[in-house]
């Protein structure tokens, strides 16, 4: 069944850097209607991300959709293994025990993991190989290429700007620790009541928000104001300082408002059960 009873919607733009606090996190909430998503302040001076954990487990009964922007999970069905030649576990839920257990970073994080690995699993850099014999992705990835979305990254790719191998290792390990407290969709069914977590790419918000391909960050607050208006929201609260990770988090909070009731967005006709149990798919990719 698709959900209907979400009134509170939740983007967090996630980090995977080392330490304890990351400026990288933003965390930006909406009520239904359309006032624009706010900022939460974090419990310090920046979020750390077992502070993010704390605060979704305290929210785990209320009737929120909460978006991550990082991969749940790696590529598993174009080769039939996350980490071929390696004995790791063949569905998500379990792989993230297997990364948890093999990481013993500070604050969930987990680029020992990848460190651990490198050459072998993971590109950190021209001492280890060809770059393209490291460019495996996602059955979703495919899919948003081809709808536009631009080229997606990989997990594997450890290395860049635009790389997510260590923020969404460091996820892993927070879904981990997350449990059965909240759903995680599409490994767990969407649920009738509760919260709810979904995989997001903030480049879909910037599209539906009228932004064109590689001019989609917003660091001003008119600019922000005329991307929320496209998708329905009112002016935000001024912020004090812009930069990508609030302004990304606050627009997808806007963009999961005014898209988690559409049915086809829970149900995409590439995601059968196979898929749903390892790879996972991006909450907007139809």
């Amino acid at each position: 069944m698709i959900p209907s009873h979400f009134t509170r919607f939740a983007a967090i733009d996630w980090s995977g850097a080392k330490g304890v606090r990351h400026p990288g996190i933003a965390l930006a909430v909406c009520d239904a209607g359309d006032a624009a998503p706010v900022l939460v302040a974090p419990p310090h001076r920046a979020w750390s991300r077992g502070e993010i954990l704390h605060w979704l487990r305290e929210r785990a009964r209320e009737p929120m959709l909460v978006g991550f922007d990082f991969s749940f999970a790696p590529p598993h069905v174009l080769r039939g293994a996350y980490l071929p030649g390696e004995p790791a576990p063949d569905t998500a839920r379990a792989f993230w025990a297997y990364v948890d257990a093999r990481a013993p970073d500070a604050d969930l994080g987990a680029a020992s993991f990848l460190e651990a690995r490198r050459g072998t699993h993971f590109y950190l850099g021209a001492a280890d190989g060809t770059k393209a014999d490291f460019l495996h992705f996602r059955r979703c990835e495919a899919h948003a290429n081809a709808a536009g979305f631009g080229k997606p990254s990989t997990v594997y790719d450890a290395i860049g700007a635009a790389q997510v191998a260590k923020a969404s290792f460091a996820g892993m390990r927070l879904l981990h620790h997350l449990g059965h407290h909240v759903p995680v969709w599409p490994f767990d069914p969407p649920p009738q009541s509760g919260a709810c977590v979904v995989e997001i790419y903030t480049t879909i918000a910037a599209r539906a928000a009228g932004l064109r391909k590689g001019l989609s960050k917003l660091r001003d607050a008119g600019a922000l104001d005329a991307a929320l208006e496209a998708l329905g929201s009112r002016p935000h609260v001024l912020l004090s300082r812009y930069t990508d990770h609030a302004t990304d988090a606050i627009l997808t909070a806007a963009w999961l408002r005014a898209n988690a009731a559409r049915a086809e967005l829970w149900a995409p006709p590439a995601l059968g059960a196979q898929i749903a149990r390892t790879e996972g798919w991006t909450f907007g990719i139809s």
